[in-house]
């Protein structure tokens, strides 16, 4: 049996400790005792001390207790009044009653100043402000959304910037001051509740906003809050057409017209997820678009801003595409308030007309002619050649690659193939596809372990024109998307090593913290969908027209923004200015906004992509330079005879990676 250690001896000073704790913790009175045994202890003898080394005091003792008296009820505050034992009595009890009296005044107005406080702390009291923004919920997108608010209002009267989030006021000024830093000149202000609840938001003043934006969480339960947040709007705001303009977000486009019913018609509702597949999907057969696209989407450099086109009434439109030297149209706002994108150069410019131009702001749109720097010589007539079928490979699957497939169908060339490789079950159609579609596009599934990497390292990726990396939704694992994304962009980087040739990788992250990781080569694409969905919520914010001009732009008809070669433009090899590239442009019916350097194309910072550049601009074009340009996409081709157009799975059961 084991010897009990002997207990170590207590010592002196922790038994006083202890006997000092448990005697104030037995009550206020005892405390308060303690309190005056403790002054009149320091304060007597420090007195006494004092008037016994004064050589102006009292030489009897009578005297000398008497300045030692009156020198501790100064210090104490008790009152200084001597005489007989009575009248000191007195004195000490009225400087006893005037110390409890202030003393409980101090602590009235402490408590109250402290309570007060507090609840500013919380985030619960009334913002009284007119003309400013208002942001309800919190999720990825809030940093890029306040950034880009605060971007905009650079040279302009500051406005405040409102959020209303079901989080502690404190930690979202912390992490608002990580992601954006302090504002220079406006103000950010927070509250804390349920954005749902019509009397908390009644405290951010939503009817003196000059707009507000609803954004949805990460949760599966985002698109229903975004839901029961619009109702709370209209329930504040009222039915009316008055009132800001509300700007939401979805991710299920099942949730997209419930919620512009709530929202009603002042508002509106984008589909986050759709977005998304859409400009993956286009980013595919057009490397470098998504840089394009970050550009015109945030507020650093030039945007799409409404000019006045009074100037141009009677003209047609293609006199408008060199009618400015420093912006480049693309299309007009008639007075109905319908957008026309890159309408056919024949339009005429009718009286309440607006331009859509890129510029670097609203008022840096000056008219000047510029068909003058116009170089016919460098000018290439002959048409392009025809887009080839493509061979295209998804690894990965998520809620969003029914949709990526859906738009590589409707924008893929006749005879393109896609083959899934997924670690899930094999899926079924992404979407019914319509008849030109499903003649487009044969896709192929396959179920194959991702996570392994002798699956990936085993893929031949010869055959292959492009490929798109899609991570799991949150939640799927224990890990992060990002992570899976990573591990197999660094396996793809490995084969491209190996074969010495580099594949076009269009890969789709959650973070953007994580897009300086991605080993991906130039010629790759990066898409950080809740950035994306950020920046486009932040510049619809600031114009609302500007919704129509995204939602055909990102669709997979209509007019979209191309990258293609500066060959079908210019000479290659010839010096000419940009206003030629948009007179070769203009003539093939397609609006120029810039180009991309190949020679700089892996320089940062703009990685060669130059937007709006001075219509007198000169430079050597190269055969590998891109050019910019708004275009619309060809009417879907007849189906082949003898195709099938309803077997979209066409060919699932032959789908087999390409060993090596």
């Amino acid at each position: 049996m084991e010897r009990l250690e002997e207990p170590r001896p207590v010592s002196l000073e922790e038994r006083a400790r202890y006997r000092f704790d448990r005697t104030l913790a037995r009550s206020t009175g005892t405390l308060m005792g303690w309190l005056v045994i403790t002054c009149l202890a320091v304060v007597v003898p420090v007195s006494a001390l004092l008037v016994w080394t004064d050589p102006a005091s009292p030489r009897s003792l009578p005297g000398r207790l008497s300045a030692v008296w009156r020198t501790s009820a100064e210090t104490l505050r008790l009152g200084a009044v001597t005489g007989t034992p009575l009248r000191m009595l007195l004195s000490a009890v009225l400087g006893l009653v005037a110390l409890l009296c202030v003393s409980t005044l101090v602590g009235v107005i402490t408590t109250g100043l402290a309570d007060r406080l507090a609840e500013l702390s919380r985030g619960r009291s009334t913002v009284i402000e007119e003309g400013h923004a208002v942001v309800l919920g919190w999720s990825d997108q809030v940093g890029t959304v306040v950034g880009e608010l605060l971007a905009a209002q650079a040279g302009h009267r500051p406005r405040a910037i409102v959020l209303l989030a079901d989080r502690d006021k404190t930690e979202m000024e912390r992490a608002l001051a990580l992601l954006v830093g302090p504002p220079a000149r406006a103000r950010i202000i927070c509250r804390s509740g349920p954005a749902s609840d019509p009397d908390v938001l009644a405290l951010v003043s939503p009817r003196t906003a000059s707009t507000v934006l609803v954004l949805p969480s990460g949760e599966p339960t985002a698109d229903a809050e975004v839901l029961r947040v619009l109702l709370a709007l209209r329930a504040v705001l009222g039915d009316g057409p008055d009132g800001p303009p509300v700007l939401a977000a979805v991710r299920d486009d099942r949730y997209r017209a419930p919620a512009r019913l709530a929202a009603g018609p002042r508002g509106t509702v984008l589909e986050s997820d759709t977005v998304t597949a859409r400009l993956i999907a286009q980013c595919v057969g057009r490397p470098g678009l998504s840089l394009v696209l970050r550009d015109l989407l945030d507020f650093a450099g030039d945007e799409f801003h409404l000019a006045d086109g009074s100037a141009f009434h009677g003209s047609t439109f293609g006199t408008v595409l060199l009618g400015h030297a420093t912006s480049c149209a693309i299309g007009l706002l008639t007075p109905g308030g319908h957008t026309l994108l890159n309408p056919p150069t024949d339009t005429v410019v009718v009286p309440g007309s607006r331009l859509i131009v890129l510029a670097r702001d609203e008022d840096t749109t000056r008219l000047e002619d510029c068909r003058h720097l116009v170089d016919p010589a460098a000018v290439v007539t002959g048409p392009p050649p025809p887009d080839a079928a493509a061979h295209l490979l998804l690894l990965g699957w998520n809620r969003r690659a029914p949709l990526v497939v859906d738009q590589l169908r409707r924008t893929a060339r006749p005879g393109s193939v896609l083959h899934v490789i997924t670690d899930r079950a094999v899926p079924g159609p992404a979407r019914e596809p319509g008849t030109a579609a499903a003649a487009r596009l044969t896709v192929r599934f396959q179920s194959a372990d991702l996570s392994r990497p002798e699956t990936l390292l085993g893929l031949d990726l010869a055959p292959y024109d492009g490929m798109v990396v899609l991570g799991p939704d949150p939640g799927d694992g224990p890990d992060r998307p990002d992570d899976r994304t990573l591990v197999t962009l660094l396996a793809v980087r490995l084969l491209e090593d190996r074969t010495g040739r580099e594949m076009r990788v269009v890969t789709e992250l959650v973070d953007d913290r994580n897009r300086p990781l991605a080993p991906l080569n130039p010629g790759s694409d990066v898409i950080v969908s809740g950035e994306l969905t950020g920046l486009l919520m932040a510049q619809i914010a600031q114009n609302r027209h500007l919704a129509a001009v995204f939602d055909e732009l990102f669709s997979a008809e209509g007019s979209t923004i191309c990258l293609r070669p500066a060959g079908h433009y210019v000479r290659p090899g010839a010096e000419a200015s940009f206003a030629t590239v948009v007179a070769a442009a203009r003539d093939r019916g397609e609006c120029a906004l810039g180009y991309r350097r190949h020679d700089r194309r892996a320089t940062l910072p703009d990685l060669g992509v130059r937007l709006n550049p001075h219509k007198g601009e000169r430079r050597v074009w190269d055969a590998e330079d891109q050019v910019v340009v708004v275009a619309s996409e060809p009417a879907d081709p007849p189906v082949p005879p003898g195709t099938d157009p309803r077997d979209s799975r066409a060919g699932r059961k032959d789908a087999r990676p390409h060993p090596r």
